[in-house]
């Protein structure tokens, strides 16, 4: 009964803008006024460091390849670590680590540890009741080069099913005036950053960090031995390639009273019958919907990994990826293979849902928008490189000219020492 009066409100909510801006500003007072005995009670530690990615979800991302470094570098052996999750049980494993905790997203314990601990490291936008104090350093490093315009960037007049233009425009401004620190991997982001997050107006345009991707580093320090870990733990024949289809989230998809819905817009029968006895899929998509789609026909062929922490390791598994309009490509770019972009509504995208920072001819892999093109140019990926070497070079020298394996080193020499 509970639940079913929970979305009943929800979706009523979703649907009338005056009710939900009141519920939340009523629901962000009182977060606050809770947080605020933790924010007096509790002195800050200049050697704490807390650590969280996508609200409490997930252990991966640039917050993690900094926890890494920290635990690896003798200069830290000092500090303490904290990680917060929604569900920190599955995470436990965490605490065998040097000086290092886990605690629950949201949980009194969590508020605490903001309240003192000199370092956050995230890579989404934090909980808007956590205030950070003057001697506070609050680092975002954000999840990834942006394709889709965010933020104050966004001009186009479609809105998705969460939050209106002016929702978005205030939710970026008010975290960044919280920042003291952004991590950017090129000159590129970094100029995005200043606009999306409107950080000349706010005062914040020198807080940003051209280091390279921190979550990045992993890209390159991987071998064999570690490939054939993954497989065997994910259940993958060693015999078969594998293709990482990782869509983006369509966040307009949304039916009030019904909840989120996704058009996979291919067809995975057909894909089987083509290209099971060579490949195997590993399905990536947005984690408010990983739970709706029903892949369980093709076991064997189909490994949804929606729901796996850290998408580093499935860049590393896959011999190609296939996307549309997700950042995941600009990752992926560092381990120089072929990428494929199913663009099945661009123009649909294109005009009604965020537009683009890159023209689209920049990307170093062919568009299509039909699934029989998608399928010719899988079987032509052998003539890949043929044409586009030198458009995947160029990709590479203007997006990802600073991420190596040091990212993280780098970072935290500016953020620390």
């Amino acid at each position: 009964m509970k639940k079913a009066i929970n979305k009943a409100v929800v979706t009523v909510l979703k649907k009338n803008t005056f009710l939900r801006e009141r519920a939340v500003s009523t629901d962000l007072m009182i977060k606050k006024m809770q947080y605020k005995k933790f924010y007096k009670k509790y002195d800050v530690d200049d050697k704490l460091c807390v650590f969280e990615a996508f609200n409490g979800r997930k252990y991966c991302d640039s917050p993690k390849a900094l926890y890494l470094e920290m635990l690896n570098d003798k200069k830290y052996k000092d500090y303490k670590f904290v990680w917060a999750f929604i569900h920190p049980e599955e995470f436990k494993f965490l605490e065998k680590n040097r000086n290092t905790k886990v605690v629950k997203y949201h949980s009194d314990e969590y508020k605490k540890t903001y309240a003192s601990a000199k370092y956050w490291f995230t890579p989404s936008r934090l909980p808007d009741y956590i205030t950070p104090k003057e001697n506070q350093v609050y680092v975002q490093c954000w999840h990834g080069t942006p394709l889709k315009r965010l933020g104050f960037d966004i001009v186009v007049k479609g809105k998705n099913a969460l939050h209106t233009l002016k929702d978005w425009r205030r939710i970026y401004e008010y975290d960044a005036t919280r920042y003291k620190y952004m991590v950017s991997p090129s000159k590129f982001v970094t100029e995005k950053y200043i606009s999306a997050f409107n950080l000349k107006e706010i005062g914040k345009d020198n807080c940003i960090l051209e280091t390279g991707y921190p979550r990045n580093d992993a890209l390159f320090t991987f071998d064999d031995k570690y490939v054939e870990k993954l497989k065997k733990d994910l259940g993958i024949p060693k015999n078969k390639k594998i293709i990482l289809y990782a869509p983006t989230w369509r966040d307009d998809q949304y039916k009030p009273g019904t909840g989120y819905s996704y058009n996979l817009a291919i067809d995975f029968d057909e894909f089987k019958r083509r290209f099971s006895d060579e490949y195997v899929i590993l399905f990536r998509t947005h984690y408010l919907i990983a739970e709706i789609i029903d892949l369980s026909k093709y076991e064997g062929f189909i490994f949804n990994v929606s729901n796996y922490s850290d998408i580093n390791d499935l860049y590393i598994l896959a011999d190609m990826i296939i996307t549309d309009y997700s950042s995941v490509f600009f990752d992926y770019a560092n381990l120089k293979r072929p990428m494929l972009f199913y663009m099945y509504d661009l123009e649909d995208y294109k005009n009604n849902a965020r537009d683009f920072y890159v023209d689209l001819n920049e990307l170093p892999g062919p568009i299509v928008e039909t699934e029989k093109d998608l399928y010719k140019e899988i079987n032509n990926i052998d003539k890949y490189w043929d044409k586009y070497k030198t458009k995947y070079e160029k990709f590479n020298k203007r997006f990802n000219y600073l991420d190596d394996a040091h990212s993280s080193k780098r970072a935290l020499e500016k953020i620390i020492e």
